[in-house]
């Protein structure tokens, strides 16, 4: 096999961060009797709440926010987006979201067997994720996925996030991988794998919606069953 390092995102690769905030969402605009407030449907609001996460973390990942911002404003923006003024509200439903969700554990489809297949081949697994430590620890052990890895690398550990090349070349020291034999598996084309390839790194960009692009990848696929020819008859 060409690669015997395996480096994979987390969020929206292995673990299905969307279904999983769902899940805890729904639960927590009841308890929290979020419609009294003025909200619209949970859909609505599930819906705003997502475009406003996502760019959130965008601005995160560039370094133009910190954690405390991002965690601050992604709930009080999307109340204010339906008219809504409450962020001791706002706050609530922040504290009560990251210490519930990541007790959710739906994974993106076939990743627990194909994680399994590649470790039983002989591939090395690990993990580095842009997401905060304290509750990517826990999603991490509460996916039964843990025992496949060797290492759980968290961006706010490294104090750089994915693209910065410090987070890469951390990954490689603490796991003695060789670029030429590592690869790094991700949906984020930018982070993960724009990042991965300016540090010579091989990349496989997941991306289930077959969004079209411009960038050049290693291999892109759009099933994780895909890797295992990839990887194994490489």
């Amino acid at each position: 096999m060409k690669y015997k390092h395996l480096f994979f995102d987390w969020d929206h690769t292995l673990w299905d961060f969307e279904k999983n905030s769902e899940m805890s969402l729904r639960n927590l605009y009841i308890n929290l009797g979020l419609q009294g407030l003025g909200l619209p449907s949970f859909e609505q609001f599930f819906e705003k709440y997502i475009t406003i996460n996502d760019l959130k973390w965008d601005m995160y990942r560039a370094g133009t926010i910190d954690k405390q911002t991002l965690r601050e404003t992604r709930f009080r923006e999307t109340f204010e987006h339906f008219g809504v003024d409450s962020a001791d509200v706002a706050w609530e439903l922040e504290l009560r979201y990251i210490q519930e969700t990541p007790y959710q554990n739906h994974l993106i489809e076939n990743a627990a067997e194909v994680l399994k297949e590649l470790k039983a081949a002989g591939c090395v697994l690990h993990v580095i994720t842009n997401g905060f430590h304290e509750s990517q620890n826990i999603k991490f052990s509460e996916s039964g996925l843990e025992p496949l890895f060797d290492l759980l690398l968290c961006s706010d550990q490294v104090g750089a996030n994915k693209p910065d090349p410090k987070i890469f070349r951390r990954a490689l020291q603490l796991t003695g991988a060789d670029r030429k034999e590592s690869l790094m598996i991700g949906d984020n084309l930018i982070a993960d794998c724009v990042g991965a390839r300016e540090q010579g790194i091989d990349q496989v960009f997941y991306n289930p919606s077959k969004v079209r692009h411009a960038e050049k990848v290693t291999y892109e696929i759009s099933d994780l069953k895909q890797l295992v020819p990839i990887i194994l008859h490489t």
